[in-house]
């Protein structure tokens, strides 16, 4: 076998691939119960894949909550994407309509051409001496290489984080760190709107710039960059190298490697209430079971009979590879199922607010799964413009990310749909890997804004503060109870957050902690009411309080900061900060431009050190904040202040007259 047709050299079976920082607390065996029908569902799922190797176990829930899926068996995710498809004489059905922002720039590419680029993208890492369980990072824009990258990686064993392009230099180095990235795949640039703006500088910047109180090494020994723009790329002799000299002359004959089922297939960084994203870790098999399963039962891709429809679809989802929504819908779910995709590079307003819609007219999309935030956006521009292009061929609409409102799902439904398309309103996370809760809209009416029902295999419960499930009509905390395949393993080098962040407010009970309070109608079906932590979701991104408030904090005139989400029409939510500035720079609030510039300056931080999405909205300078006695800033009080919602109990205040006091700061000097 030549050295370019070689499978990835795998670890030594007695190599530990995740290192825990602390061990997993398990939770009491006496909450620990198995539904046998549950799992008989999920055996008959994955039977849809491919297998090397037949697993010996279903599910092992010993060492809860860490389960363990198909344990015993072995399959590839790019061979389940790509080979079997190719293999089964389907090798010349599009995989991919890839569409650059410029309208002109279009290429369509075949499951047998992205199984060639895949095998190259492949041979060229095993030349690195990448080994399975290494990990590379992706911080690409929406360009096929994307997808070769993330496959190609799959192919070894290889487990790949993708980094949103939009994220800055310092939020980049913080993921390359905590994951020990050998390897950075990137390109020159991104076209956004019309203009090159530039990428392999931020990773330039990410792998020599420490932070000052930087935790870890970097590990980053290569760099792979893809000729997007043309723009001038500086390259770094001996780490950095052009896709088009090392990857184009590779053999595209390759051998995947069959991976056992529980292997890590990719680590995603998710906000936490803690300042720090966390390392959500995916695994093979039961990811792709879920991925599987939830794209042809979701998207009505299968027949009674399971039968997958092969060739009547052209499928749309909108969301960026960098979220969990591009990983299983515009990634691995549509792949293993065979079917056509669309793939569009820029912005939807670029150059006009007809773009989407234009697409959607040329290339017949019939599956069109999008953002709330997105529909909203559109809907502002009023009903003319869908209606001005045919859209006919559409027959099911999807929303993902954030709930979407009743004015903007019968928008959706009225003027991109014809009145009666489906709209499928899916709740999900990054943590549960596919579709948890949607609506079962074949044998069920729809209700506009409900996520409705539970997606097959999945059980879930609304309960109360004692994990107790709560009647019909009474807000609770959503939960999961029992195990199911595409969650995840764990969080990257912390296990003991793991077990803090998912499962221990319902340890006694064995229930997933989703951090999502919801409440069932006298149908039973289920209305997601928003988060129950401090985290923010701003056009279904999701953003971390503690983050940004670490970033406020840190600029010289500012003593401390809440941020808070409130809700927003345009974007679900949008980030507001209140600012308590340093006693000797209080002369700053008398003087309009200083403070205006202050504030523009912590905008521009907060842009710089995590993403312009984080960016505050409005910014507000108070004298103090709301705190209990233990020094624990009441956000909720905050919010409710925002929000003009009643301030519940203040018992535990240290000063209950500080609400009048904020109250009366933000009348007389208004939002910056």
């Amino acid at each position: 076998m030549s050295t370019t047709e070689q499978a990835a050299t795998p670890h030594n079976p007695g190599e530990q691939l995740l290192d825990p920082a602390a061990p997993v607390t398990r939770l009491d065996q006496g909450a620990i119960t198995i539904d046998d029908d549950i799992v008989e569902y999920w055996e008959t799922a994955a039977r849809d894949l491919d297998w090397d190797t037949p697993w010996t176990t279903v599910l092992d829930w010993s060492d809860a909550p860490r389960a363990r899926w198909f344990d015993g068996g072995t399959l590839n995710a790019a061979a389940n994407c790509l080979d079997r498809h190719v293999d089964a004489g389907r090798g010349e059905v599009i995989a991919y309509h890839w569409i650059g922002e410029d309208p002109n720039d279009t290429r369509d590419i075949t499951y047998r051409e992205l199984l060639d680029e895949v095998c190259k993208a492949a041979n060229y890492l095993t030349t690195l001496g990448l080994r399975t369980g290494d990990r590379a990072a992706i911080y690409l824009p929406g360009i096929p290489e994307a997808v070769i990258t993330m496959l190609a990686c799959a192919r070894l064993g290889i487990i790949h984080t993708v980094v949103f392009g939009g994220f800055s230099a310092p939020a980049l180095r913080q993921r390359l760190i905590d994951s020990g990235t050998r390897i950075v795949i990137t390109s020159d640039g991104q076209f956004r709107s019309g203009k090159a703006l530039a990428l392999k500088t931020i990773v330039d910047d990410a792998l020599s710039t420490p932070a000052e109180d930087e935790d870890g090494e970097l590990h980053v020994e290569s760099v792979l960059v893809v000729k997007r723009t043309g723009q001038d790329t500086p390259m770094k002799e001996g780490r950095d190298f052009w896709w088009h000299d090392v990857v184009d002359p590779q053999s595209t004959t390759h051998r995947y490697r069959p991976m056992p089922a529980e292997n890590p297939l990719f680590l995603l960084y998710t906000s936490g209430t803690t300042g720090k994203p966390k390392g959500v870790i995916h695994s093979t098999g039961g990811y792709l079971v879920g991925a599987l399963s939830t794209m042809l039962s979701s998207f009505d891709f299968v027949t009674a009979d399971r039968r997958v429809n092969l060739t009547k679809d052209i499928y749309w989802c909108t969301a960026d590879i960098g979220w969990i929504t591009g990983h299983t819908y515009a990634v691995y779910g549509p792949l293993l199922t065979g079917t056509t995709s669309v793939m569009y590079e820029g912005v939807y307003n670029y150059p006009t607010f007809h773009r989407h819609f234009e697409i959607i007219e040329k290339y017949g999309v019939t599956v069109y799964y999008t953002s709330p935030t997105l529909v909203r956006s559109l809907a502002g521009q009023g009903h003319q413009i869908p209606e001005s292009h045919d859209l006919s061929n559409l027959r099911l609409l999807g929303t993902v990310g954030e709930p979407i409102g009743e004015k903007a799902w019968h928008w959706f439904r009225d003027h991109i749909g014809d009145g009666t398309t489906p709209v499928v309103d899916t709740w999900w996370q990054t943590e549960t890997g596919s579709h948890a809760i949607r609506p079962r809209w074949r044998y069920k009416p729809l209700k506009a804004g409900s996520a409705q029902q539970p997606v097959s295999g999945i059980a879930v419960a609304i309960v109360d503060e004692q994990g107790e499930e709560v009647p019909n009509g009474e807000e609770g905390f959503l939960v999961i109870t029992h195990p199911w395949p595409s969650m995840l393993r764990g969080v990257w080098g912390d296990e003991g957050r793991f077990y803090r962040a998912y499962f221990k407010q319902f340890a006694h009970k064995g229930y997933y902690v989703t951090g999502d309070r919801a409440k069932r109608d006298e149908d039973g079906d289920i209305w997601i009411l928003g988060r129950a932590d401090d985290v923010i979701n701003v056009a279904g991104h999701r953003l971390s309080t503690a983050e940004i408030e670490s970033v406020i904090g840190s600029a010289y005139d500012v003593a401390e900061t809440a941020v808070i989400g409130v809700p927003d029409e345009s974007k679900g939510e949008i980030v507001v900060a209140y600012v308590v500035v340093r006693g000797r720079s209080h002369h700053l609030l008398e003087d309009q431009e200083a403070a205006e510039k202050l504030a523009a300056d912590l905008r521009e931080s907060v842009s710089q050190q995590i993403s312009p999405i984080a960016k505050p909205a409005r910014v507000y300078f108070v004298g103090d904040l709301p705190r209990t006695r233990s020094g624990k800033i009441m956000r909720r009080v905050v919010r409710a202040l925002d929000t003009d919602k009643p301030l519940g109990d203040l018992s535990t205040l240290v000063d209950p007259g500080i609400v009048d006091h904020i109250r009366d700061e933000r009348t007389n000097r208004g939002a910056f």
